[in-house]
């Protein structure tokens, strides 16, 4: 079986759209060169941030055919396919293997109560695919708004081989991910874990035991770097190039997609800063205290934004 990543940082990509919110299919190529220089090591299509639930199902595949042909097999390329509809979510996951991808990424139902009734959401949709299409569970109940808990984790992995990766987006996480590594050590099967949520705690989570993170903030190769840096053994460094961030991660944190596609753009990564409806553009001072930001952290890393490297 085709296998995820093991550890570094995977690119939750956003989906490129133009000025008048159409699908900018020709950009996703220079998206997807500018996660690859950043240093990832793996993309993810059609996650929230990919603005997936704002599309048509044609589109839906064309942005994995695209992605997929920009990409090239330079790195893995995981898909999500997140549907209450078992028979598209399981269209999309077979799209996904027959056109190179290397498994998808699920999230449970919204509504399911209970450990028995998530594991068993997971065992089913495993079962529908099929053992050949590797999983990667979206534990993000401020999406899905449903807890995965420990006792319901260790029956998805017990119950399904084909779980081979957890998205940890928690809130708070930190004591969850200790405990689920403690399990393994005692003896259930190891998962690799990668962090979303803008990779927010990132330092105290590879502390604790996670093997990357799996997001989409505005400066990847930042995070790239912090994990390098961790990994090799100089934390404090980590620690201080990811403070040097933090307050424009926090605050894409939080105002979510739009400012996320705004700093892209004037990264060069997106042609236009557009996302779908609801979402509203940001306002004149939105942009502003965006500008003193980027400002500070010029400042903190001597170099202007267009040039800036971790």
């Amino acid at each position: 079986m085709t296998i995820f990543p093991q550890q570094g940082f995977i690119a939750i990509a956003v989906t490129p759209l133009t000025d008048d919110a159409a699908i900018d299919y020709a950009g996703i190529g220079t998206l997807m060169d500018f996660y690859i220089n950043c240093g990832a090591v793996g993309v993810t299509v059609l996650g929230v941030m990919g603005e997936a639930h704002r599309m048509t199902d044609a589109d839906a595949i064309q942005v994995v055919d695209e992605a997929m042909g920009a990409i090239a097999g330079r790195v893995p390329v995981i898909v999500g396919v997140s549907d209450p509809s078992m028979p598209r979510a399981k269209a999309l996951a077979e799209h996904t293997m027959a056109n190179g991808g290397v498994g998808v990424m699920l999230r449970p139902l919204a509504g399911l109560q209970g450990d028995g009734a998530v594991a068993n959401y997971f065992s089913e949709y495993a079962a529908s695919f099929g053992p050949d299409v590797p999983i990667c569970v979206q534990d993000f109940p401020k999406a899905s708004g449903v807890h995965i808990s420990l006792p319901a984790w260790r029956e998805i992995v017990e119950q399904c081989p084909s779980v081979l990766m957890l998205k940890h987006e928690d809130e708070p996480g930190l004591n969850k991910l200790s405990a689920i590594r403690q399990a393994e050590s005692a003896g259930l099967r190891r998962v690799p874990i990668f962090v979303g949520t803008n990779g927010i705690h990132l330092v105290q989570e590879l502390d604790r035991g996670a093997d990357g993170a799996m997001t989409g903030f505005g400066f990847p190769d930042a995070l790239v770097k912090v994990i390098e840096m961790h990994r090799a053994g100089d934390r404090q460094a980590a620690e201080d190039l990811f403070d040097a961030y933090l307050p424009v991660n926090r605050h894409e944190l939080r105002v979510g997609i739009a400012m996320r596609k705004e700093i892209l753009h004037r990264r060069g990564a997106l042609g236009s800063a557009r996302a779908r409806h609801p979402v509203k553009p940001l306002s004149d001072i939105d942009l502003r205290e965006l500008d003193g930001l980027l400002t500070r952290l010029e400042m903190r890393t001597g170099k202007p934004v267009a040039e800036l490297e971790a």
